[in-house]
Order: structure tokens, then C-alpha cells, then sequence
């Protein structure tokens, strides 16, 4: 076949989405720019206890003494009837974020020229992303002048400098080490003189890793796709970008930087080429070189969509994730083994994929039918139906322990802890006010705190924050 079933079913599926959902949330998304730079919003308290509430239970000689003071010039010892006061939580991390007994969001406003969300398909742009960084983060996202754009945030995610501007058509991801910054980007490519043996015309494109300093200097770029040297994408082996799913992620084991993503697949037929859909997995070195990674592969799950990747420092692997119309299942890809059997009606979606030392297990996040799921394996397994009524969830590491689902809600996201080691809840349901968008990314950060970067209006972005947790 020439085209892909699941993906080719985006125009199907686009006007579900947008019927769903898309519609609403762009009149949101322009609804929420505040008119504040940084929002803080305490989203669930614990009762405050009187001054006695804490005193420990007194005997009847305790209380004949304390009745006994008081009939005297002496007051008693507050101190003492108050008890032991429980030790305050410390900052951490650099920018001495303080863990709270609550999961406490704040939402702060960025100026910039994004695009904005749009309809949201599986073939639509990846309007933005954000990653960890020492002392704070980098934010790309694509500017209404059809370029990338890449910028610091500080330790109040407010932007730190000028941000930079580079060649770019489509973002996918971003990464941080201590050096500076990966982006994943989607650029213009040719197709070259093949012959399609069905079908329309459609741009051929590639798929970029590019590395910067913390000064925002270009070090590398390194295609993961094959095109170049006489070689387009109409051509006979061509591993390049076409119309759909082509959405990808990055991982890192500190030494190598992996990028994992929807691919097209030219396969000579006689006289002409056919294009299939996939993913692929290609590992690049700190210089900027393509590595011979016993992780990677020039094809994984077919067809293929929401690719996920992340390391694994117990296995010293990445794993990944895909959900795929081979047996229409969420699967590790190459070779193919499942993690949850679905069906391929449209509604079969992958969500995010982390890894936890809870185990030591990976967990993923999916859904089908408009309902979340979430799954536990490696090396046992564990399968859990949420209950709630959503799709494209979210999944993060968040803190020691613990990880943080999220959907979209209305207009907004609401979110939920879980213990990550049996995926049971902690603590109730919380809301994050800001629009959500179906392929976007919550990042964990090393002092417990996640952020996630939503569209706000007149072209700005919304960076929301869901501080440490103590609980």
C-alpha cells in the first residue's frame, strides 16, 4: 500500500479533533493572556491548625501543673505546650524552588511571536516546547515569521536575554545539558526525480538535530533523516519527511542525544516509487556525529504514530514507545513487542512514555476511545483504567516518587499525582490554567517541579509550572 492506514486517517480524524475540541480551545487560548507577568495559585490547602491543635495530649498531672501556672505571675512555657515543630522544607535545585505541602501552579507570560496552537492535527506544527536547564530553561517555539526561535528563561520563567532566531519549518523537541541546548527541527527538503506510482505531489523535508551553546552560538547540525548527495525523496530508499505524522522526541544518556520520530518510507515499485510511513531512531555524539547505536534503526513500528524515547540509565538503553496499526497496539518498537493492545477506530493514541526507579519500571500514558489509560512494564506489568474521559494524556516524572498525569479539561488542564511505583493517586485532582495541546510535553525539572508551555493570546506563550511537592 502507498499510504498509511492510521495516519492516512488524520483527515479523517482532523475534523474530529477540531470538532471536539480545537475550535473551543483556540477561543481559549486567546481568552487567557493575563495581564499580570507571573500568576500563583495555590490549588489545594490542608487546614490550619489552632496554636493547641498541635499540642501533644496532656495527662492529668500535666494539667494540674499548666492549671497550677496559671494562677500565678508565670505564664507557662509556650514552646513547650506547642510541642516539636515539624522541620521546613528546603529549597532545592538552583533555583531554590521550595517543595510545598500542596501542588501550587504558577503561570507566567512570555512575549513572543509563536503561532499559536491551531487545529492541532497529527500533521499540523509543534507550535513550541521547553526543556531543564541548569538554573533554569530554554523555550523554542515557531515564530509567525516562519523561523524557530529559541530563548532562556530564568529561574522565574521570564525570558533572559535576546532570544535567537534560526532555518526551521516545523519544531519538535528540546533538550538541555550543562553545555547548552539541542532542538529537533523539521526543515525543506527535495524530493528529487522519482516517480510516484500513485497519488499527488507533496514536499519532501528533513529532520535536524542543531546544537547551541549557553551563549546561543551555533555549534552543530546533523540530519537524522538520509537525504543529500544525489539521494531525494522520490527516490529508492529515501528516509524523509512527508505530509503526515512525522512528530518526534529527544532523549539523552549525557554522552549522545537520540531523536525518535515519524518517517516516510520510498520503496521502488517497477518504474515508479510507493511511500510507506514509519518511525525512526538515529543517535548523534556530542560533536555532532552520527553514532552506530545498537538502539537505533533506520525503520521501528509501521505504521507509525506518538513516538515517544526516553533513557534508561538501569538498562543503559532508550526506550521507546509507539502506537502503531501493526496489531493496533502501543509497542516498544524493534523489534516489536506490546505494552497494550487497542483498536485502530481513530481513537488509538500514544501519550507520554518516563521511566522511574519505582521498580526500576518504565510507565506510558495512552488512550482509546476517549478514555486514559496508563501502563506499567519492565519488567512487570501493570494496567490501570483511569476513569478519566480524555485523550492525548500527559505523563511526567514529578519529584521523588511520584508522577504527574494530565488532560485536557474544558478549556483548561487538570492534572493528577500519582505514586509511581503502583500508580495509585495522591491527594486529589488539581487544575492548571492554561489550554492544553494534544502533542505537547510537561518537562521535569531536578528540583521536583514540572513545566509545561502553553499558547496564550496576541502571540504569547504561557509557562506553567507545577511547583515542588512535599506530600
Amino acid at each position: 500500500m502507498s499510504r498509511p492506514s492510521q495516519p492516512e486517517a488524520s483527515d479523517e480524524r482532523k475534523p474530529r479533533l477540531a470538532n471536539w475540541k480545537r475550535i473551543s480551545i483556540v477561543a481559549a487560548a486567546a481568552a487567557l493572556l493575563f495581564a499580570g507577568t507571573t500568576m500563583a495559585t495555590a490549588l489545594a490547602t490542608s487546614p490550619t491548625a489552632s496554636e493547641g491543635d498541635d499540642a501533644p495530649l496532656e495527662s492529668p498531672a500535666d494539667a494540674s501543673e499548666t492549671a497550677a501556672a496559671a494562677t500565678t505571675d508565670e505564664a507557662p512555657d509556650a514552646a513547650a505546650l506547642a510541642g516539636p515543630e515539624s522541620p521546613s522544607p528546603e529549597a532545592v535545585g538552583e533555583c531554590e524552588r521550595v517543595p510545598g505541602a500542596a501542588p501550587e501552579v504558577t503561570v507566567t507570560q512570555v512575549d513572543a511571536n509563536a503561532i499559536g496552537y491551531g487545529q492541532e492535527g497529527d500533521t499540523e506544527r509543534l507550535p513550541m516546547a521547553i526543556a531543564a536547564r541548569p538554573g533554569g530553561s530554554w523555550l523554542a517555539w515557531v515564530g509567525t515569521d516562519d523561523q524557530i526561535h529559541l530563548g532562556k528563561l530564568d529561574c522565574d520563567d521570564k525570558l533572559e536575554g535576546d532570544p535567537i532566531a534560526f532555518e526551521g519549518i516545523d519544531l519538535q523537541d528540546v533538550i538541555a545539558d550543562a553545555d547548552g541546548v539541542v532542538v529537533l527541527v523539521t526543515r525543506e527538503g527535495d524530493c528529487g526525480g522519482g516517480k510516484l506510482c500513485g497519488g499527488e505531489s507533496s514536499p519532501c523535508n528533513t529532520m535536524h538535530m542543531v546544537r547551541f551553546d549557553n551563549d546561543g552560538n551555533q555549534v552543530w547540525e546533523r540530519e537524522v533523516t538520509n537525504l543529500g548527495d544525489g539521494l531525494g525523496g522520490y527516490d529508492d530508499g529515501a528516509r524523509f519527511i512527508w505530509w503526515y505524522q512525522h512528530h518526534g522526541r529527544l532523549a539523552t544518556d549525557g554522552e549522545h542525544f537520540a531523536a525518535y520520530f515519524g518517517v516516510a518510507i520510498t520503496v521502488a515499485n517497477g518504474d515508479c516509487v510507493d511511500i510507506h510511513q514509519g518511525d525512526r531512531m538515529q543517535v548523534v555524539d556530542k560533536d555532532g556525529n552520527l553514532v552506530d547505536h545498537p538502539d537505533a534503526f533506520e525503520v521501528g513500528c509501521s505504521h507509525s504514530w506518538n513516538t515517544r524515547i526516553v533513557w534508561n540509565p538501569g538498562n543503559e538503553e532508550f526506550g521507546m514507545v509507539c502506537a502503531t496499526d501493526n496489531e493496533c497496539r502501543i509497542a516498544q518498537p524493534d523489534p516489536y513487542e506490546t505494552v497494550a493492545f487497542g483498536v485502530c477506530d481513530g481513537t488509538l493514541f500514544g501519550g507520554d512514555l518516563i521511566f522511574t526507579g519505582d521498580g526500576p519500571h518504565y510507565w506510558t500514558a495512552w488512550s482509546q476511545s476517549g478514555e486514559i489509560r496508563l501502563e506499567q512494564f519492565e519488567p512487570d506489568s501493570n494496567s490501570i483504567e483511569t476513569g478519566i474521559e480524555s485523550a492525548h494524556p500527559h505523563l511526567v516524572n514529578y519529584g521523588q516518587g511520584l508522577m504527574l498525569l494530565a488532560w485536557e479539561d474544558g478549556d483548561g488542564i487538570t492534572a493528577r499525582i500519582l505514586n509511581s511505583g503502583m500508580g495509585t493517586a495522591v491527594g486529589d485532582d488539581f487544575s492548571i490554567d492554561v489550554p492544553d495541546h494534544s502533542f505537547q510535553a510537561f518537562k521535569t525539572y531536578d528540583d521536583g517541579s514540572v513545566a509545561y508551555p502553553a499558547a496564550g493570546g496576541d502571540g504569547t506563550i504561557q509557562i506553567a509550572r507545577v511547583m515542588p511537592f512535599s506530600g
